[in-house]
């Protein structure tokens, strides 16, 4: 059965189009069961008045066809996320493996990744999850005091039970999970407790830290510090990447760095091959001249999403208005992809990259870092700054010997976990 609904694959592909892009898709768009304080897409509902917020099958179908006839590479990742994408319950998600299985190439292999705040997984939820090798994000900041205090239900009370109840979940399937801990006001005067909460009270090994930055002005800064959704279904505002303000709950730019800093020290010491740190990784590849995450590399636009009606958007970090692409229902992926709109997106990181960051003796690893946290002036006064210039630059500099060790046992085919050794000698 052919998809019902949508745009051919043109004839020639686009020739501004990349052989692969990642693009996250929201199923329930920003609909989500709970009210963490310091997320901001909580208010893109406002994009969609009176819409049911529930990806429909044709849109679903579209989705899974086109991103398979887009993607040229021999993995093609499928990655969900919210809100909440477990909101539209399991049912969903058993049809778009239906899909998958439907519209993938000889050849091509899949990954299926999603990002859950964990409220909801039960033992079905856990049992899919490995049947179909799903690579599960679990949103957790931390022991429960750290993760209680923004990480809040409907009502304002804490969810910490809830998810270390869905974690038990996973557990007991033995589903791969990736913790996500966002780093805020709460958590990042406190590293060594969060990585060995992490690490030895939750056993898990794979770890992304994400800093929050709520960026705000000089008008609005004061209601944003209430949150950006009252949890009773009103929203206080859009939340926009403008302003060059931010609020209470955000991370400081020297905090983040000696967080970074200081659970470095002591996974540099005793956990390189068994626990596996996001930033550490990816900071190693800059070493050995390599980019694999899009804040890093020196131009972006390979990372999209997609709303729950087929709006395409040119980052997660900025579905707005300015930033919309068009529908996959009117015209095809591929081509909203390769616009001359979306690779300006990605190019204007590089061209609007600051002379002292040009200068810098760790562009190689940073680029300026995210577009969305270049909104302060550098010490000469010029516009588009990294917020979090200064602690990048702290930690860089810090881990500089060890990844140069690091670097070099790689390229002699030796195992990075030697530095271990080779640290403890010096």
């Amino acid at each position: 059965m052919a998809a019902k609904v949508g745009p051919r694959l043109p004839k020639n592909r686009p020739p501004n189009a990349p052989p692969v892009f990642h693009l996250l898709a929201k199923p329930t768009g920003a609909i989500c069961n709970l009210n963490c304080k310091y997320c901001f897409f909580l208010t893109k509902e406002l994009l969609y008045p009176n819409s049911r917020f529930r990806m429909g099958d044709d849109v679903l179908e579209m989705y899974i066809k086109q991103l398979f006839e887009s993607q040229k590479g021999p993995e093609v990742n499928i990655a969900w996320q919210g809100g909440e994408p477990t909101l539209m319950g399991l049912r969903f998600f058993k049809r778009s493996i239906e899909l998958v299985e439907k519209f993938r190439k000889p050849g091509q292999t899949v990954l299926h990744t999603i990002q859950t705040n964990g409220t909801k997984i039960n033992a079905d939820w856990a049992k899919f999850f490995k049947e179909n090798h799903f690579l599960v994000g679990l949103s957790v900041d931390g022991p429960q005091k750290m993760h209680d205090t923004y990480r809040v239900n409907k009502s304002g009370g804490g969810t910490f039970n809830r998810v270390m109840k869905g974690w038990r979940h996973l557990k007991e399937q033995d589903v791969d999970v990736n913790i996500l801990c966002t780093l805020h006001a709460a958590n990042a005067d406190h590293p060594l407790e969060v990585y060995h909460f992490f690490r030895d009270e939750m056993g898990v090994n794979h770890i992304q830290f994400i800093p929050i930055i709520e960026r705000t002005t000089e008008e609005t800064r004061a209601l944003a510090e209430f949150g950006w959704h009252d949890g009773s279904g009103n929203q206080r505002s859009l939340y926009k990447q403008a302003g060059d303000q931010v609020t209470a709950r955000s991370v400081q730019p020297d905090q983040f760095g000696r967080f970074l800093i200081t659970i470095f020290d002591e996974w540099v010491q005793r956990d390189v091959g068994k626990v596996f740190i996001q930033l550490f990784d990816v900071a190693l590849g800059s070493w050995l001249g390599l980019h694999s995450l899009c804040i890093f590399t020196p131009t972006c636009g390979n990372a999209l999403a997609l709303e729950h009606n087929g709006d395409l958007y040119s980052c997660d970090h900025f579905v707005e208005p300015d930033y919309f692409l068009g529908s996959i229902k009117k015209t095809h992926m591929i081509e909203l992809v390769a616009s001359e709109k979306q690779r300006k997106f990605g190019q204007d990181k590089q061209d609007t990259l600051p002379r002292y960051c040009q200068a810098c003796d760790v562009r190689f690893a940073c680029n300026g870092g995210c577009p969305k946290d270049r909104f302060i002036q550098t010490p000469d006064g010029e516009a588009g700054l990294n917020y979090l210039c200064p602690g990048f630059k702290n930690f860089f500099h810090h881990i500089d010997h060890p990844m140069q060790i690091m670097a070099d046992l790689l390229r002699r085919g030796r195992y990075a976990d030697e530095v271990m050794d080779i640290l403890a000698k010096e």
